[in-house]
């Protein structure tokens, strides 16, 4: 059996996933996360053949979930499933460790498809996402750094938690780290990106694809 954790942060979207891959007879779910946090603690312990990770996550995006758990688990296949398909986003995503997409706007035959072909050990990638990664891998943005690259993984953390409306000593505790420390990284992710307050953080968080952009208001 192929065991297979599922991670998405919306409950209804992570239960029809699973549905899918109960079709398959291979495949046995045996974790279901929607947090980030939780998600890196329960890739290392239950140490999967095969992950279906979405992009954005509470606490930790899942560029930063794939980065952590793929340091241990060289083996783990996996497929990113996720509505924000950025260019330079897909490009981390590859660089992390990633051996598929499909993009949550395609049809279901599609990520069925794309995992079948990732569990089994291959590469997959939507029509329209290839297309997406043939011009960054061709076009001008090859070699071109993402602002996120200049920050270590703590401030990439404390970066999203911060556009999170979490506070400096929330965060510190969340974290197990001093005020002090958690205070530190703030200054410093800051100055590395040139940003002056929550709303800029918050605004480049969701350009970033860290975190979802609040729901326009009706009427």
């Amino acid at each position: 059996m192929i065991r297979t954790v599922i991670i998405e942060d919306q409950t209804a979207v992570r239960e029809m996933v699973a549905q899918v891959v109960r079709l398959d007879p291979e495949l046995e779910v045996v974790g279901e996360v929607g947090d980030g946090h939780e998600a890196c603690e329960a890739c290392l312990r239950l140490k999967p053949d095969f992950v279906i990770l979405d992009v954005m996550l509470p606490g930790l995006n899942g560029t930063e979930v794939l980065r952590r758990f793929s340091r241990q688990l060289h083996d783990t296949r996996v497929l990113v499933f996720s509505g924000y398909e950025d260019p330079m986003l897909l490009r981390e995503l590859l660089e992390a460790g990633a051996h598929g997409f499909v993009g949550k706007n395609a049809p279901l035959s599609e990520l069925k498809r794309g995992i079948n072909v990732v569990s089994r050990g291959g590469s997959y990638f939507g029509p329209e996402i290839a297309r997406i990664l043939r011009e960054v891998m061709t076009g001008p943005m090859l070699g071109q750094r993402s602002a996120l690259g200049l920050l270590t993984s703590r401030e990439r953390e404390i970066l999203q938690l911060i556009a999170e409306s979490y506070s400096t000593k929330e965060i510190a505790s969340k974290l197990g780290i001093s005020v002090k420390t958690a205070e530190n990284h703030r200054t410093n992710l800051m100055r590395k990106l040139d940003l002056h307050d929550v709303a800029s953080i918050t605004r480049f968080a969701i350009e970033q694809g860290l975190i979802q952009a609040p729901p326009r208001p009706l009427g």
